[in-house]
């Protein structure tokens, strides 16, 4: 509705698609005008241009290189006529476009022609994310992309990209719309550099530090060597003299990863991935011994190499060192095998392709090393080993490109979705392209698991996975893909087991399957078994942080604290930018300890602005509330222009939730409810989504719990319960429990809470960072259990003094 602004102006809300014409500078005075004359007919022959216009809601604006459309419709319209606009392009490819779209005030006036013309804040947001765009992206600000968020049809389309600061120091969250047929999947170039910059400046910044900071770092890692060399004792046998001779299987290797040698600093990935595709190939022959990619990508901007060195880090006899540079179509792979005990070269070659004849080059890669290494190739092996991906240069190119987005250390949502889009444009230009299915099922595999535990995730996954096999029945990727869904989607573990037996029979190297065995065992309760298995995967991938992490979060489910410290101290060392790994630290002390000083500590490291899924914040805000500090909690929330947070599990938590939790803690009742209330829709639409999802429900019953709604509070959490039992998960299940108990609490059921906390304390299992961990400095410290602090005995129970911190479970 128009409101009366102070200036006088009538202001209205428009919804403004902003488009130009990219490189329209360059073209010649002919050119300019015959484009924007076609660009002109397009637009206007769109429905939304059309429609808006017979209604007299629409002001339609020339800029020069483009036009600006400001709808006075609904929020939807500027982004149905941008897709209108992008399918008429698809046979008009010389008019490279791009736009921006937001939502924001205006006010009508007269211009010098005197036609109607509009201007304001509106019109200058949409150009300013416009300017973020490469051609062929549309990006939405931030208000469009929350009212587009409300509706399902529109969700799986839209790609966070973070804050950028535009013209004059202005601040502005950028959203892209990408879908199967229109929008640029790519990062735009703007953000890109944006984010090298501030690279650049953390290596500066670490260039300047001073140097007890520089031996500081050379002790830790000194120390990070020692505990990779105790991961394999094996390769490090002593002897009387006790003196240590490097000893390591003769047919063990490790492929660092490739040098980019092309000009154009992003063919990164075509090194990356081909590196990736060499060492899938390696890991498919039984009589290697193959470190996994994680191990060896801290290697990747190490400068000079010292192979003795790294080669005693891994526990490996060989190594594989390479380069790559692509110039237009062609590629040139540069490789040489090294004995790193003896520093000599067993094998070298290079090669220089084109693009499409370089297709299959790994698997010629695979079966040279396999030869210079003497190791015997069965037949069904060498098969696979030669086997080509695809015939398409296209797609290979697209498959490359995603590999580092699935598979990155801390991968997040965002990211996975830009693999997903990846692996999807692969798959269009190869439908056959078996290995892309696989890699594609598996993203989605975990985006269900980790984010977004939707059905229609779970139906692209299994889908996906079938194709896979389908087209290659022994497709080690494929066996795998399919049981990450048979555990995570179906909960049917030993048929999950069954496929991941399959996968390492043909992937006898890859560290990913021994992982997700080991994981489902911890879910069976068995989690000595799953300690050992760690270990074991640990042998082929000793500088993997991942495997690490489940050690640290395995023995924080035993409360095994020592070891759960160490290992943090691991996982730290080995991913020192990891913020996961810096919060997950933080949480043992304070479990263990009491105290949420080294939690502060870490999270002071952090950056502002460095906030992944809006994990730093929540952790900001929980080390605050835990200290029950509540203006730093708010002051966390205020910090972050994130609508939701990585908090609860189950997907993103909305800050009205951890909004009310401080105004509750504080005893302001009113405010609490108005935020809570808010939160509950978001809980109830999240349970309307995942009916299965165990979390969802479980978070809707403590949003109830804190409003006082004992009935919904108790009936979603025994719900939670029955959706994942501890019988079923050791884990998951020991945590909807904790859920319970908390639940019972607060709607004054202490009758049900007490004796079921007891029982938690001496469970493995319910304890997870940032969660409703049950252990005894949870329940000292956490305002949540103020109601029943006072019972005799609750002060009982966290007066007692049992062996938490034990090893031996």
């Amino acid at each position: 509705m128009p409101t009366n602004s102070p200036s006088g102006f009538e202001l209205e809300i428009a919804h403004v698609l902003f488009m130009d014409v990219v490189g329209y500078s360059k073209l010649l005075i002919n050119e300019q005008r015959d484009i924007l004359d076609e660009l002109n007919q397009i637009v206007r022959k769109t429905e939304q241009f059309r429609n808006a216009e017979a209604v007299q809601k629409l002001i339609r604006l020339p800029t020069g290189d483009g036009i600006v459309l400001a709808f006075f419709t609904n929020p939807e319209a500027p982004v149905k006529c941008a897709l209108e606009i992008c399918d008429a392009l698809q046979n008009n490819t010389h008019i490279r476009l791009r736009m921006g779209i937001h939502s924001g005030p205006v006010s009508r006036i007269t211009d010098v022609n005197d036609q109607s013309n509009v201007a304001g804040a509106g019109i200058n947001i949409a150009q300013r994310v416009m300017d973020c765009g490469d051609a062929g992206h549309i990006l939405l600000s931030q208000r469009v992309a929350e009212d587009l968020a409300q509706y399902s049809h529109w969700r799986d389309n839209l790609h966070d990209l973070g804050e950028v600061e535009v013209k004059h120091g202005v601040k502005v969250q950028v959203t892209s719309l990408c879908t199967d047929e229109a929008g640029n999947p790519a990062l735009p170039s703007k953000l890109e550099r944006l984010r090298e910059s501030k690279a650049t400046e953390r290596a500066d910044a670490a260039t300047r530090s001073s140097r007890f900071k520089k031996r500081k770092i050379l002790w830790f890692a000194a120390a990070l060597m020692a505990i990779a060399a105790a991961l394999i004792p094996f390769l490090i046998p002593r002897h009387n003299n006790q003196s240590t001779t490097f000893v390591a299987p003769p047919k063990s290797i490790a492929v660092l990863p490739f040098k980019n040698l092309s000009d154009q600093k992003d063919n990164a990935f075509f090194a990356d991935g081909l590196q990736d595709d060499l060492l899938t190939s390696l890991a498919k022959i039984q009589d290697l011994i193959v470190i996994s990619r994680t191990s060896v990508m801290k290697y990747r901007d190490s400068g000079s190499r010292n192979i003795k060195e790294i080669a005693q880090a891994l526990g490996v006899a060989n190594i594989l060192e390479g380069s790559v540079r692509r110039v237009g179509n062609r590629v040139a792979v540069n490789v040489q095998l090294i004995d790193a005990k003896r520093d000599r070269h067993l094998w070298a070659n290079r090669y220089d392709r084109t693009l499409a004849d370089s297709l299959g080059i790994e698997g010629e890669l695979a079966t040279k090393i396999a030869d210079a290494l003497r190791a015997t190739l069965t037949p069904e092996e060498k098969v696979r080993v030669a086997q080509k991906p695809t015939e398409n240069a296209e797609a290979y190119d697209l498959y490359l490109r995603a590999l580092p987005y699935e598979q990155g250390p801390d991968t997040l949502l965002q990211d996975y979705k830009r693999a997903e889009q990846l692996f999807t444009q692969a798959i269009a230009f190869d439908p056959n392209f078996a290995l892309a299915h696989a890699h594609l099922a598996s993203t989605y595999a975990e985006i269900y698991h980790f984010h977004e535990p939707l059905l229609s995730w779970a139906i692209k996954a299994k889908n996906a996975a079938q194709t896979a096999l389908r087209l290659q029945p022994d497709l080690g990727e494929g066996h795998f893909a399919l049981g990450q869904c048979i555990y995570w989607i179906d909960g049917d573990y030993v048929g999950a087991l069954a496929e991941f037996e399959t996968a390492q029979k043909l992937l006898p190297n890859d560290g990913q399957v021994g992982n997700l065995i080991a994981a489902i065992e911890r879910r069976q309760g068995r989690w000595q078994e799953s300690l050992d298995a760690y270990g074991r995967i640990a042998r082929i991938d000793p500088q993997n942080p991942n495997i690490v992490r489940n050690l640290v979060f395995t023995n924080t489910a035993l409360r095994r604290w020592p070891e759960a410290a160490r290992a943090g101290d691991r996982l730290r060392a080995m991913a020192p930018d990891s913020v996961v790994a810096k919060v997950q630290r933080g949480y043992v002390d304070f479990w263990w300890k009491g105290t949420t000083s080294e939690l502060k500590s870490q999270l002071a490291q952090i950056p502002f602005g460095v906030d992944p899924d809006g994990i730093v914040t929540s952790c900001r805000w929980e080390s605050a509330m835990l200290d029950r500090n509540f203006p730093v909690a708010e002051q966390a929330l205020k910090n972050t222009a994130l609508t939701t947070v990585d908090y609860l599990n189950g997907g993103g938590t909305p800050k009205s939730f951890l909004a009310g939790c401080i105004a509750l803690a504080r005893g302001d009742t009113a405010a609490a409810a108005k935020n809570f209330e808010s939160a509950r829709g978001v809980f109830e639409t999240a349970v309307k989504e995942a009916p299965d999802s165990a979390e969802r429900h479980a978070n809707l019953g403590l949003v109830n719990a804190f409003m006082n709604r004992k009935e919904e509070a108790i009936r979603e959490g025994l719900r939670a319960t029955e959706l994942k039992p501890e019988s079923k998960d050791a884990t998951d299940g020991a945590l909807m429990q904790a859920y319970l108990a908390l639940i019972y609490a607060r709607v004054g059921e202490r009758d049900l809470a007490l004796p079921l906390l007891e029982r938690l304390l001496k469970t493995p299992g319910a304890v997870d960072s940032a969660d409703y961990s049950i252990t005894l400095n949870d329940l000292r410290k956490r305002w949540e259990w103020d109601l029943i602090r006072n019972d005799p005995r609750f002060q009982k129970l966290v007066a007692s003094t049992p062996n938490e911190s034990s090893s031996k479970r």
